[in-house]
């Protein structure tokens, strides 16, 4: 399980793979799909930051933020899809 933080400078990033108790507390977001969700490969690539599904994601970390949560996970982009054991 990957998580998303953001950092002190305000950019997104992916946690390691977390297993078994190492898991911190985080968000989940929940939302409805649109045409322009980031992907996995899209934050490894630093790509799509101006898409409509970018805001959803900055939006759910300054929540978490304001939760007093550090992490938070967005199905979108926390599963590589390329990985069939991901899925």
């Amino acid at each position: 399980m990957r998580l998303l933080q953001c950092t002190s400078a305000g950019q997104l990033s992916l946690t390691k793979d977390l297993i078994g108790d190492d898991i911190p507390k985080y968000a989940i977001l929940s939302h409805t799909w649109g045409a322009e969700e980031v992907t996995f490969r899209d934050l490894i690539d630093g790509t799509g930051k101006c898409d409509a599904g970018y805001d959803k994601i900055r939006f759910c970390a300054q929540q978490a933020a304001k939760d007093g949560l550090q992490f938070f996970w967005v199905d979108t982009c926390c599963i590589n899809k390329s990985s069939s054991a991901e899925l």
